[in-house]
């Protein structure tokens, strides 16, 4: 991944001002009702949680904790059952959904799953130009196509171009998720698991290029969801862990993410070390 072209790719971009509230969730419940168990299935209860302009949280927890659930009501794909959720400044459920998520970036299996697998690599990464699924033609125009390109140099996959999507490996598709949520120069990146299925090297330069947007677009809003450690970029502000939808600990990472609150959140005792910027936990 060209990093350097990633950084250059986001200085064209007004940089906006940090500190305004980007995601803010205040007595937030979510529910199923579940007809096996005839009752009411909590996912998440009693969030209180803001995101500031310029912050690059990451969120944790083990499977089933609510963290895809909270992530999906930031991207203003859900409606919380109870409480209110404000994204980019507006409320869910008094505003249009569809114009929001064009302001957001989503990398997640969801999306990956929805598109098209006979759809060639250049026309996947352009559908992201108005975060929807269906390739918006009448929308788009010659500009969109030249940022696509230009999205596929910096991902390093020029040359899969004609290449169908569901023929890429996993963590080609990895990449060109990526690329296609940067499209619309979001103002919200939202990343769920985006290192799923990389070797160590692809890893690597998927942190490098979390680390350069970071420092190209010091108004860009990051919200990353990992299972490991080691994948937090050393630019990463913030820290969210949650259990059985309930926030277990939130805050500047030094605090948040300590073995203390690493082990309540997964149960077991961890040992959670930082050094030169990065993240390790193993079972003590």
């Amino acid at each position: 991944m060209a990093i350097d072209d990633l950084a250059s790719t986001l200085d064209h971009r007004d940089n906006r001002a940090t500190g305004e509230s980007v995601v803010r969730a205040r007595g937030v419940n979510v529910f199923r009702w579940s007809t096996a168990l005839r009752q009411r299935v909590m996912l998440l209860e009693e969030i209180e949680w803001r995101v500031d302009r310029g912050q690059h949280w990451v969120m944790l927890g083990p499977n089933g904790a609510g963290k895809t659930t909270l992530l999906h009501l930031a991207a203003a794909d859900s409606h919380p059952s109870e409480g209110t959720v404000e994204v980019l400044g507006k409320r869910l459920g008094n505003t249009d959904m569809r114009a929001l998520r064009e302001a957001i970036g989503l990398v997640d299996a969801r999306t990956s799953r929805a598109i098209p697998s006979r759809r060639p690599v250049l026309e996947t990464i352009e559908s992201g130009a108005f975060n929807s699924i269906a390739l918006q033609h009448q929308r788009l125009d010659a500009s969109h196509r030249d940022r696509a390109r230009e999205l596929m140099a910096v991902v390093g996959l020029s040359d899969l171009a004609t290449r169908a999507f569901g023929e890429c490996s996993q963590g080609e598709r990895q990449r060109i998720l990526l690329a296609r949520a940067l499209m619309p120069s979001p103002e919200l990146l939202l990343l769920d698991e985006p290192a799923a299925g990389m070797d160590l090297p692809s890893r690597e330069q998927l942190v490098s290029a979390l680390v350069s947007m970071a420092e190209g677009d010091p108004g860009l809003t990051t919200v990353t969801i990992t299972h490991h450690l080691e994948e937090i970029p050393p630019t990463a502000t913030h820290a969210l862990l949650i259990d059985h939808g309930r926030i277990v600990a939130q805050g500047p990472i030094d605090e948040a993410l300590t073995s203390e609150s690493v082990s309540a959140g997964f149960g077991l005792p961890i040992d959670v070390r930082k050094a030169s910027g990065r993240w390790t936990a193993a079972i003590s």
